[in-house]
């Protein structure tokens, strides 16, 4: 048995390896540019309209009229739960840690493509959407695929991978994360805090899609200004470092450096490759699953929701993870060492980093943060897997799915099955494949789309 476990992890760190390899993150990004140029730079060009069309819109209603099942910001909350999780915590300090300061500039520039990205699978989602049989609005690459590019044998891999994905980055791997957290900061036992995340996710996951929605259109602007707060503050009373955390994220993305500190050196490369990697995993651009919210929003027009997609890779790693990237830079954190000695890295790094910052209440901010950052990941994705299993099996499966998903809260808690969540994080990256496959073949449709939008109906 043992024999067979450790092939089985083998095969899955070689595919790994590959998934998240420099010629994925290169076809990653890549497709982000090609959309970035064939808009002339949409994301930079009508950033303002974008932000008017978004952040000055959260509160208002939509038209009667507009066919969905949920408001535009309610598409965006259920979306930005689940990339507003500990990749914004752990990712970005796993990306320093490894790769140097200068990873940033390397996750700036892979979000700023990324924007574009999501724009497409966004625009995709609400073009080729349907109705199931219960009268809700469906839609996600495994629609514009099968609709679009007319190959249902690749939308059929797509919900494979994303139906099996989500039971590890968007529920064991969440829940672990906040046990440790809680345990570390507050000594609270692990199964207590998988219990406790189950219960509190049976509440919400249960209603479904709508309460979803009504749950972390509340929770993620509080968790966001929460958090955004508290770096914020850490920021401004170690703003004297600020230039020269600037200064160490250019020329650490350029220059390779030697190691400082706890710091153990690192290369150009490494700095861009883990930048990319930890951007492209922070805000999911590419991955396909953020068009699986937004399918089911109240809207006009296609492109209309894809500026909120435009939106949602701006605020999580343009905006969160910056400041979680400045923390760290500017409190010296990242060349800290453990009592053993070793490179501080992950949720560890920007805990000393918010201690060294707030002494007292800084790790209070972060476990909070994680906790809440956490719970709403595992909503979030608890509809993107169950979307991804109807697509395969039909709407029958979907109370199923929901009941599965709760006990392996719990179980990821006490850190048990890590071989699977291992396995599923690879299917997350395999995710990407059959997606950007169809964002290129239906490239043309997208910019048709945004043409028509901002010729007629810009002003609508």
């Amino acid at each position: 048995m043992y024999g067979f476990i450790s092939a089985i992890e083998n095969i899955n760190g070689f595919i790994n390896s590959l998934v998240w390899g420099p010629y994925m993150l290169i076809l990653l990004v890549g497709t982000g540019v090609w959309f970035s140029f064939k808009t002339n730079f949409l994301q930079v060009r009508e950033f303002g309209f974008t932000m008017k069309e978004t952040l000055m819109k959260i509160f208002d209603k939509p038209e009667a009229s507009e066919e969905g099942d949920i408001t535009p910001f309610q598409a965006l909350s259920t979306a930005l739960a689940a990339t507003i999780g500990t990749g914004n915590i752990a990712g970005v300090a796993t990306a320093i840690a490894i790769g140097g300061p200068g990873a940033i500039f390397w996750m700036w520039i892979s979000a700023f493509f990324g924007m574009m990205t999501k724009f497409a699978e966004v625009v995709l989602a609400i073009e080729y959407r349907e109705k199931n049989a219960e009268g809700s609005w469906v839609g996600g690459p495994m629609y514009y695929i099968e609709k679009g590019l007319g190959w249902r044998w690749l939308a059929i891999i797509f919900s494979i991978f994303g139906a099996v994905a989500a039971f590890g980055i968007g529920n064991m791997v969440q829940s672990n994360s906040v046990a440790a957290a809680l345990d570390a900061t507050f000594n609270i036992p692990p199964l207590l805090t998988g219990l406790a995340l189950a219960g509190g996710a049976a509440l919400v996951i249960l209603g479904g899609l709508k309460r979803i929605a009504s749950v972390t259109e509340k929770v993620v602007p509080i968790m966001a200004v929460f958090y955004i707060i508290g770096a914020s503050v850490i920021i401004i009373l170690n703003a004297a470092a600020i230039p020269a955390a600037f200064g160490e994220i250019f020329s650490y993305a350029f220059t390779p450096r030697a190691g400082v500190g706890g710091f153990a050196g690192a290369t150009v490369m490494m700095a861009m490759r883990f930048g990319v990697a930890r951007g492209v995993f922070s805000n999911e651009a590419g991955l396909g699953s953020a068009p699986i919210a937004h399918a089911a929003a109240k809207t006009d027009h296609p492109v209309r929701q894809g500026l909120w997609g435009i939106f949602e890779v701006f605020a999580d790693t343009i905006v969160i993870c910056t400041l979680t990237a400045l923390t760290i830079i500017t409190t010296g954190a990242w060349k800290l060492v453990d009592v053993a000695g070793d490179q501080l890295t992950g949720a560890a790094l920007t805990t000393a980093a918010f201690n060294h910052g707030l002494p007292g209440p800084g790790g209070i901010i972060v476990a909070i943060g994680i906790l809440f950052f956490a719970f709403s990941t595992i909503l979030s994705w608890a509809y993107y897997g169950e979307k991804c299993a109807e697509h395969l099996f039909g709407s029958g499966i979907n109370k199923f799915y929901r009941i599965l998903w709760l006990p392996l809260i719990v179980v990821g808690a006490i850190g048990g099955l890590e071989l699977i969540w291992d396995v599923a994080d690879t299917l997350n990256g395999l995710m990407a494949i059959p997606n950007l496959i169809g964002l290129l073949g239906l490239s043309g449709i997208v910019l048709k789309l945004t043409k028509e939008f901002f010729t007629t109906k810009r002003h609508v």
